[in-house]
């Protein structure tokens, strides 16, 4: 089990992780997701042990490995992890086969042992053929496994991954997800993967904490998020594509939803930003009743639909519907919202139950 309790981390004046408390079960896959600079790596590497927290704790299976009000740390080699880099970081002068052995010698393990115990992730991870290699022999998706090789030898209780995938092309991207999580099943290791690309991390994580300017925005399971974000911050960050969030009001005694007046009227006082998921939206090549002239600025087919994008200032709508529009890229298309959006949020995007 991974818990993590008041986790606070400061560089001078700036708070880059802000009071985080989670809690995953062992043998899950967690994945950290947020945007560039939201504080999800400077988290992955508090978990590692390379960052002291400035408060709260991390436990590992209920033992402290770090405890940031009582300045104290675990020495990250006796903390039970294993972290995959972004770059991969193997020693340049050891082969494949010494690079997977080298945390084995360093552990103390046996020859013997140690033979047996390399040759069995190298089979796991189908670098066998490439153990007399060097790292600058050998692919960058082999490289990868390589690190991952060398990581998983001595037996991790926790995995951390911080965005491994990021140097690879999209094929190998997806083969690696594949390889991932099979690895994961295989092993057991509860994971930690730190990313950006919400696609890896709802077809990978088991739980996913979205992060937003150090704080959790949500977590839970890849479902909750797409199908009840708490924010609007999460509605607009997840999902393929991610939900419209449109602004609504107040016009007189009626509301406006962008620059038509509706019956639509908000919940509550203080809702004012209503979400419509993209395959609630129609896409007209004429104008019809309710319907907005916007302009199309994308569109592309995903799983066999077309997904349509349009903007007119600061709205852009996407849709997913059955049939593209006649109109091209720059040309005018009416975009139709439902009746009813699917749930509402205040102005500072926090949801308003239902």
């Amino acid at each position: 089990m991974l818990d993590i309790r008041n986790l606070t981390k400061r560089f001078g004046a700036f708070t880059a992780v802000d009071d985080i408390n989670l809690s995953v079960p062992d043998g899950a896959f967690l994945v950290l997701l947020g945007p560039s600079g939201c504080g999800k790596t400077t988290l992955l590497r508090m978990l590692a042990g390379l960052e002291q927290p400035t408060a709260g704790q991390i436990e590992f299976d209920g033992v402290v490995v770090s405890d940031g009000d009582r300045n104290w740390n675990v020495d990250p080699a006796n903390r039970n992890s294993g972290l995959v880099f972004q770059s991969y970081a193997l020693w340049p002068h050891m082969t494949v086969r010494g690079n997977v052995e080298w945390p084995l010698k360093v552990a103390g393990m046996g020859k013997a042992e140690r033979k047996g115990r390399v040759e069995e992730v190298m089979a796991l991870l189908g670098i066998g053929e490439l153990q007399a290699r060097y790292p600058n022999e050998i692919s960058g998706g082999q490289q990868q496994r390589v690190a991952i090789a060398r990581t998983i030898a001595p037996r991790p209780g926790v995995l951390l991954f911080d965005e491994p995938l990021s140097n690879l092309d999209a094929k190998l991207r997806v083969e690696m997800r594949s390889e991932l999580m099979r690895l994961h099943r295989t092993i057991g290791a509860t994971s930690v993967y730190v990313t950006h690309d919400q696609i890896e991390a709802m077809t990978m994580a088991t739980h996913v904490a979205v992060i937003n300017r150090g704080r959790i925005e949500q977590f839970g399971s890849p479902e909750d998020l797409v199908r009840s974000p708490a924010s609007a911050f999460v509605a607009t960050f997840v999902g393929t594509p991610p939900n419209n969030i449109v602004p609504i009001t107040r016009h007189g005694s009626a509301y406006k939803v962008h620059t038509q007046v509706t019956d639509l009227a908000p919940p509550m006082p203080q809702a004012s930003l209503a979400m419509y998921p993209p395959e609630c939206l129609t896409v007209h090549d004429e104008m019809t009743p309710g319907s907005f002239a916007m302009e199309l600025v994308e569109i592309s087919v995903i799983a066999g639909r077309t997904m349509v994008t349009a903007s007119d200032g600061a709205l852009r709508l996407t849709a997913i519907v059955d049939r593209p529009p006649k109109a091209r890229l720059a040309e005018r298309v009416h975009m139709r919202l439902p009746t009813a959006p699917a749930c509402w949020f205040d102005a500072q995007g926090r949801r308003i139950p239902a």
